[in-house]
């Protein structure tokens, strides 16, 4: 990633705010690092391809995005290795997820070189931003939205393609509790479910502070049309092991979004032996596993906790406490495997890793 014949302009900040960054004390989100990566599009082409110092952009306020949310981004993580060496898990596929959310949002999709030379030359300019502490990495999120001027209801004509970087600790600090919410609704087939649109996280606010308020910290999302499907966890896939068979949700209706990490832990599972089912979880369904305890574990999977283990659920107005998770429940060895591989510490035999330096 290293050979490139991609022009990148870079403007290096004056003095870094590492050594004023606590990185014992990060809070998911928070602390930015040094610099960004900038591309502009207009006249029907990326230009422009820029990093310079992380800092607040001067937006119109007839900007498109404000009006008509016409914005699209991903999440993805880099690692260090025992040598020091970057590691990024799989952005490739980031990337290619990134141009699916585009197109459905009428957004120009974002060439390949360019993501992935903006984000290897980020990497290497802020690597000492990258945590050397197990269980810690850098967040990585790129974006692109709209930015025209006009009030009109159309494509906008001219968009910013960024990515920045945060340094980051585990995102759940235990397991978590949560909610069947079976009256809002995440997403409906033929809609913006299987987009990383900003818009489908903004309307999930709403229900998941209700269920916050409830003592819940996430919910657990069922089908637009019947409620009687479980679909997704927060903004996390989810998955349940029901008599030894792992089932997850498909992402074939479009309402669902398709999860690197969820595509991650069925490749494992199936290597370990496990029986998978993608299919959907009827409602009724995980409560008679509830009651009779043929549920072993549930679990959500995303880039930011990677397996975030469930301790309750609630559901018919009946909390349910899962079994504890053990160092060798199937969930416990999946998220070790993914760590090990991610860290550098077991062979990637999925081609999963890209080194950057």
């Amino acid at each position: 990633m290293n050979n490139t014949t991609l022009k990148i302009d870079i403007t290096k900040i004056n003095a870094s705010k590492i050594p004023d960054t606590d990185f014992t004390n990060l809070v998911f989100g928070k602390t930015i690092s040094d610099h960004m990566f900038v591309a502009d599009y207009a006249d029907g082409e990326w230009s422009n391809a820029r990093i310079e110092p992380y800092a607040p952009l001067s937006l119109n306020p007839a900007n498109a995005t404000l009006h008509y949310g016409q914005s699209v981004f991903e999440g993805m993580k880099a690692y260090k290795n025992e040598a020091g060496e970057i590691l990024v898990f799989r952005a490739d596929a980031n990337q290619k997820r990134l141009n699916e959310s585009a197109k459905r949002l009428c957004i120009p999709e974002v060439p390949e070189e360019l993501f992935m030379e903006g984000l290897s030359q980020l990497l290497e300019l802020d690597k000492d931003w990258i945590p050397n502490r197990p269980g810690y990495s850098l967040y990585v999120r790129p974006f692109i939205f709209a930015t025209d001027d006009y009030l009109g209801i159309r494509p906008s004509e001219k968009y910013k393609f960024m990515i920045f970087t945060c340094p980051v600790g585990a995102y759940y600090s235990k397991p978590v509790s949560v909610k069947v919410e079976c009256q809002y609704t995440r997403a409906a087939e033929g809609g913006t479910g299987a987009a990383k649109a900003a818009g489908n996280y903004a309307a999930s606010l709403l229900p998941a502070l209700q269920a916050q308020k409830e003592g819940y910290d996430q919910l657990l999302w069922t089908d637009g049309k019947s409620h009687q499907h479980i679909e997704e966890s927060g903004t996390m896939n989810v998955m349940f092991l029901i008599n030894n068979a792992l089932i997850t949700a498909p992402t074939t209706t479009g309402t669902i979004l398709k999860g690197i990490t969820r595509d991650s832990v069925l490749t494992l599972a199936k290597e370990m032996g496990v029986k998978v089912e993608e299919r959907f979880l009827r409602v009724t369904e995980l409560e008679d596993s509830l009651r009779n305890g043929t549920l072993q574990e549930a679990f959500g999977t995303g880039t930011a906790a990677t397996i975030a283990h469930i301790s309750k659920i609630h559901i018919n107005g009946r909390d349910y406490v899962l079994p504890e998770i053990k160092e060798d429940s199937f969930s416990s060895k999946i998220l070790n495997t993914l760590d090990a591989i991610k860290y550098g510490k077991i062979a990637d035999t999925h081609d999963w890793i890209i080194k950057i330096k």
